[in-house]
């Protein structure tokens, strides 16, 4: 299994990138929300991408759907399938593809050749795309968002999406036999614990409790930190000393 971060900023010179928005892109085919979906890579190799499954309606999740779908259309009869819970297709219907903020692709979809099929998630019910069972599992987060096991034939990986403190996400992680990463956001700092109870996100502190919560040692990916906070997070992190711990390297390609 191979899974990139998308990147979704050029640093200057002796900067560190920023991840401000969110993507991942799986085998090349299977993209996992879309906030820089859009941006990355030439049309050609965004018409590779079969399914976007969108963890939830925030706009760092969402906000490139729009020109991606533009960029891959062939005006085929074949076409990208985006895949959500009720709350998400319900969203992308009423605040994007709503002829004022976009276009409604899903309108000009009737026809022979779709920009895009909406295909509705169900928290605990897997679904089989591109030889990926890939099981959406409801999280901890203010609006209604799924984190995503998505396993290969020898491989799983655990996207956990935005989330505060969960205890589902982790029962289905230990189940999985071939677990080999985890992708957990540390969005804010320490000093931020405030904030982040309220708006459902994980410091540095939270990051290490929710960890410890798996059964045995795999990989674990830091993700999701905001740019503003990155040094401090960072070096939050590090006192964690935790030894399977990484920090997420945007565009990397990862393989299991």
């Amino acid at each position: 299994m191979k899974v990139t971060i998308v990147p979704s900023s050029i640093p200057s010179a002796g900067e560190e990138p920023s991840q401000y928005l969110i993507s991942y892109l799986i085998n090349d085919s299977v993209a996992i929300d879309a906030g820089s979906l859009g941006l990355y890579g030439t049309p050609h190799a965004q018409a590779k991408i079969n399914h976007v499954l969108i963890s939830h309606t925030h706009i760092d999740h969402t906000a490139t759907l729009p020109i991606f779908l533009e960029n891959a259309y062939e005006a085929k009869a074949d076409c990208v399938t985006v895949h959500g819970s009720d709350a998400v297709l319900k969203s992308l219907q009423d605040d994007i593809f709503n002829d004022r903020t976009w276009p409604d692709f899903v309108a000009l979809s009737e026809g022979n050749a779709p920009f895009l099929k909406l295909e509705r998630l169900e928290p605990g019910r897997p679904v089989m795309l591109d030889g990926l069972k890939i099981t959406p599992v409801e999280v901890n987060h203010v609006v209604p968002t799924l984190g995503f096991l998505i396993e290969s034939d020898t491989a799983g990986v655990l996207i956990a999406s935005d989330t505060g403190p969960t205890d589902k996400l982790w029962e289905i992680a230990n189940s999985c036999p071939n677990l080999k990463a985890v992708f957990l956001e540390a969005a804010f700092p320490n000093s931020m614990g405030n904030l982040a109870n309220v708006s459902k996100h994980l410091t540095p502190s939270l990051f290490g409790a929710e960890i410890r919560k798996l059964k045995r040692p795999v990989t674990v990916i830091a993700v999701h930190i905001k740019a503003r906070f990155r040094k401090q997070i960072l070096a939050e992190l590090d006192s964690l000393q935790l030894d399977n711990l990484v920090i997420g390297d945007l565009g990397k390609v990862y393989e299991w």
